[in-house]
């Protein structure tokens, strides 16, 4: 199945991408495209933590969403998806809600590669800065997609030079508060806000698009290493 990918990229690199151990914190319309563009690119070992479940509202946007699934467990849900495409991807689908009470023994008891934040939480964003920092892991954080009508104005840069966007600003002022100096990566919107609400909106492409750079990042992460 990754004949067209071996193409691109190499034999060498598909094999050292199948070694490689990838954690995705929320299967929403951002993480529910980076699992299954990774499982696509050739990700063999990967740990999925969500808790909720698919409702009507997900199907205009998330990967995960289908009439046939309403009302599951998302991570259940998307482990059928990526067993679906690849019978021999080893799916961990964990329905969880992250937090300062059981990221620890998450971390000790799976050896990650690369962290990919895809929550809406922002303790849960905190915390798993500070622990892929204590374990040197690789991460990268989605900020916001809601309320954006431009996917071409997504863009992965270091959290330090974010602007415009709410979320990146109270993640850096935690970085700062806490002291933390290394150089922790993004994706975010330089597009203005388009409305705001406590519901957020939210459109079909956006998000999704926000998910195939997660995975581009990671990608070519493995390969030019």
């Amino acid at each position: 199945m990754f004949d067209r990918l071996e193409l691109l990229i190499g034999k060498d690199n598909l094999e050292k991408i199948k070694t490689k151990s990838v954690l995705v914190v929320g299967c929403g319309g951002v993480g529910g495209s980076a699992v299954l563009s990774l499982v696509r690119s050739g990700i063999h070992n990967i740990t999925i933590v969500d808790f909720d479940t698919v409702n009507e509202s997900n199907l205009n946007r998330q990967e995960v969403a289908y009439i046939s699934t309403l009302g599951k467990y998302k991570v259940d849900a998307m482990k059928d998806i990526i067993l679906d495409i690849n019978r021999d991807v080893k799916v961990n689908n964990l329905n969880m809600y992250l937090d300062e009470s059981n990221i620890k023994e998450l971390f000790d008891s799976n050896n990650f590669d690369y962290v990919i934040d895809a929550c809406d939480s922002v303790k849960t964003k905190e915390a798993l800065i500070v622990e892929c920092v204590n374990r040197d892991i690789n991460l990268i954080t989605c900020c916001g997609t809601g309320f954006r009508m431009h996917p071409e104005m997504l863009r992965i840069m270091p959290l330090s030079k974010t602007e415009n966007d709410p979320l990146a600003r109270i993640l850096r002022k935690f970085v700062k508060d806490n002291h933390i100096n290394k150089k922790l990566m993004v994706l975010c919107s330089l597009e203005n806000p388009v409305g705001k609400g406590t519901t957020i909106a939210s459109n079909s492409f956006v998000p999704p698009s926000a998910g195939y750079l997660l995975t581009s990042y990671v990608i070519n992460d493995i390969i030019n290493k």
